[in-house]
Order: C-alpha cells, then structure tokens, then sequence
C-alpha cells in the first residue's frame, strides 16, 4: 500500500457514483479521485492504473490518471478533471431527441479506438486475460471451463486497442474533446470483445438496472445498439443478426470474468450453466 497516496475527503466534494465505485471532485484543483468501494483489492486498483496509464500514454483519448491513492479504507486513482463534461449516455438521458447523433458519434469513436495498434509489450491481450481467468482455481465450475477453453483457444489475437468495458457509458465530452473513461481493463485483441459488450448491455430487460447504470431505459439502449451496430459494422439493421451471432462467444465467455469482478465471487452454477447452454 505503500504506493498509495493518502488523499483527506474534506478536500473533495462527492461527483457521482457507478458500479464499483464512487467519484469525488477536488474543491480547488483540477482533479477527479474515483475510489473503489470497500473490498476492491489494492493490487486491482494498481493494474487499473497501469493499463490507464498505457492507455494515456499510447495516445487513446481519455483523462490523463496522476496517482494512486487511498481514503484510509478504499483504494483508487486520480485523474484529469475534463470540465464541464457529460456523458454520451446523460446526453442521450436529458436530450432524447438527439439519440441518433451521440449514437453515431460512438460509433465513430468505437472505430477511431479500434484502429489504433496497441504496444504489446505493455498492456495485456483480453485472450490472455481471459484464459488466465478461467484456469484461475474456483473462479468458474469445472464444466463450464471445459466447454470455453476450446472456443477461446480459436478466437484470433489482433494488436487491436481495446477499451476493456466499452459502452455508452464509458464516454465522455467537454464539447470539444470525446474521451474514453473507466479504461482500466484497456487490452489489445479482437474488437468483437468490445463490442460484444455494447450488444449485451442492450438487451438488459431491468428498467432500474439500466437506469443506475446508464440513466436510460431498456428501449433507449435497444434503440442505441440499432443506431450503432450497422454504424459501426457498414451494415442494414437487417443483417445485424449475423452480427450477433459472431459476438455471442465473446459476450457470453466474458460475462463470468465480468461477473466475478463486480462481486468479487466466483459464479454461481446455476448462472454458469446458462453460460454453457448459450455457447451451444
């Protein structure tokens, strides 16, 4: 923990929260510290660090991270404050009208990243990480990493930037600038892991879930993915089902990772056999 620096929270005032963790913005610099929530291991927050780091320093646009740091219970980072910012998600949210444009605007930008070759040196392939997760001992049940590893093993390896956990959340602008934020799963591989991530979180059906997480409904993040998966892929919304089907493996291979780095457990059988039963 040595590497952590410790940060006093009267300096900050509260910004916002997500899924693992929550924001604060420094009172009188131009800082923003995300904190962790309780339980996020310490060397977890120090590989986020890193890969945003590499990201930064590889030229993918997003808030420049300063340094590791702690409350004295939570661990995290500080970053660049971007001014005035919103999210492409709380634009769509507060100004509905415009849903096609921001759509499309992510599209754009989800091409931009994907074309840019990452340093392999520095960061790691999401394959990798994913064949490292599921040989972990008891992270998933045996018969689920036996019906994955082969499927994993064929997926190709591209030195393809990747955002880690892109969606329309993950966006951000000032007006100006559109910048990729939450980049601390930032790997290199087969874009297909990224995108296949805007497909799925299009088809949660909890309207409090999506709103939490995205400040839209159900019907909006369906209405996205139509707007961009042609946007993105050169296609009509008819051929999107071909679409779908080549993204399936990498959704449904990722979503036990996904799920046991949001609860910090492995998952359960009974979610892990719906797993297996979609991989058929």
């Amino acid at each position: 923990m040595e590497q952590y620096q410790h940060i006093n929270l009267s300096d900050y005032t509260y910004s916002g929260e997500g899924g693992q963790g929550v924001a604060y913005t420094h009172k009188s610099e131009k800082r923003l510290a995300k904190l962790f929530n309780p339980g996020f291991d310490a060397t977890f927050a120090f590989k986020e660090f890193e890969m945003s780091r590499a990201a930064f320093e590889m030229g993918v646009p997003t808030p420049e991270p300063f340094r590791l740091i702690t409350d004295g219970e939570r661990v995290g980072t500080e970053y660049e404050l971007i001014e005035n910012k919103r999210s492409f998600c709380r634009i769509i949210s507060e100004e509905p009208e415009r849903m096609e444009e921001i759509s499309l605007r992510f599209a754009k930008a989800c091409r931009d990243l994907h074309a840019m070759k990452a340093d392999t040196t520095r960061i790691p392939s999401m394959k990798a990480r994913m064949i490292d997760f599921y040989n972990q001992e008891g992270t998933v049940p045996a018969f689920l990493k036996e019906k994955v590893m082969p499927i994993l093993e064929n997926i190709p390896d591209t030195p393809t930037c990747l955002h880690g956990d892109l969606q329309i959340g993950n966006i951000i602008t000032d007006g100006d600038r559109n910048l990729w934020i939450d980049i601390g799963q930032f790997a290199y591989g087969a874009p297909e892991w990224d995108m296949s991530l805007c497909w799925r979180i299009s088809q949660i059906p909890d309207p409090g879930m999506t709103d939490r997480l995205f400040h839209l409904t159900p019907e909006q993040l369906r209405r996205h993915w139509s707007i961009l998966g042609p946007a993105y892929y050169g296609c009509s919304r008819e051929e999107l089902g071909a679409v779908i089907r080549k993204l399936l493996p990498y959704s449904v291979i990722k979503s036990a990772y996904m799920y046991h780095l949001t609860y910090h457990r492995p998952i359960e059988e009974e979610k892990a056999q719906k797993i297996c039963a979609a991989l058929q």
